[in-house]
C-alpha cells in the first residue's frame, strides 16, 4: 500500500484541488493523467511545477492531484496552491521560500455575480432617451 506523506487542498475561483504527496521519483498525475497530458498549455504545466522548483523537491516525491471545477487556468492555480500547502507539511523550512513567492496565499478573486435588471455584473441594458 502507498502511504501519503502530506495532503494539501488548493483553491482558485471555483476550482478545488486535492493534492497527495508520496515518496517517489517526481511524477505528477492530475485526474489519472500525466500533468503534460492533462493541461493543454506549457504555461499551465509550469504553474503547477513552480512550488517544486522553488523548494527544489522536484525529484523526491510523486504527486497525485484530484481537481474539480473551474477552467484550466483556475485548476492549474489550485494545483499550485495545494502542492505548496502539502510541501509545507513535509518541510516547514520551505514555508519562507513559498510565502515569498506568494504560493501559500489563496487567490480570492472571483467572478462578480450578475445583478437583476442588468445584462451582466456591471453591463447595463442600452439606455434609450426616447
Amino acid at each position: 500500500m502507498v502511504k501519503n506523506i502530506a495532503i494539501g487542498t488548493g483553491r482558485r475561483k471555483t476550482a478545488v484541488a486535492r493534492v497527495f504527496v508520496r515518496d517517489g521519483s517526481g511524477k505528477i498525475v492530475v485526474n489519472g493523467k500525466d500533468v503534460k497530458d492533462y493541461f493543454n498549455s506549457e504555461e499551465q504545466v509550469k504553474v503547477v511545477n513552480q512550488p517544486l522548483l522553488v523548494t527544489s523537491m522536484g525529484s523526491k516525491y510523486d504527486i497525485l492531484i484530484n481537481v474539480v471545477g473551474g477552467g484550466m487556468n483556475g485548476q492549474a492555480a489550485a494545483c499550485l496552491h495545494g502542492i505548496s500547502r502539502a510541501l509545507v507539511q513535509i518541510d516547514p523550512d520551505a514555508r519562507t521560500a513559498l510565502k515569498a513567492n506568494g504560493y501559500l496565499t489563496r487567490d480570492s478573486r472571483m467572478v462578480e455575480r450578475k445583478k437583476y435588471g442588468q445584462k451582466g455584473a456591471r453591463r447595463r441594458f442600452q439606455f434609450s432617451k426616447r
